[in-house]
């Protein structure tokens, strides 16, 4: 499962089978999720066809209601809030099950 996240989050809160880049670092593998926020939903809609396999999910990384607001008209497919990222993997596991396999 490759991961690539287009804002910071901390690697170490991923299962170790996934496969998690930093969009900044450069990425060698497309993505079959790709993790955002709110400060980077741009640079995403702009970097996402080169970035993502064909099939992959969107994972919205939310600060408060304010920025679900300005997510639910990018087509993202699932948010977490930025007090339960710890979660994250719990999310992805059920975002691969349903989505990408």
């Amino acid at each position: 499962m490759n991961i690539v996240t287009f804002c910071q989050v901390d690697e170490t809160l991923f299962n170790p089978e996934f496969n998690v880049e930093y969009f900044h670092s450069g990425s060698s593998n497309k993505a079959d999720i790709v993790i955002l926020d709110i400060e980077t939903i741009f640079e995403y809609e702009e970097n996402k066809h080169n970035v993502c396999n064909e099939k992959y999910v969107s994972i919205a990384v939310l600060d408060d209601d304010e920025d679900y607001e300005a997510f639910k008209n990018f087509g993202i497919d699932a948010w977490i809030r930025s007090s339960e990222i710890a979660q994250i993997n719990n999310l992805i596991v059920q975002l691969q099950d349903r989505f990408l396999s």
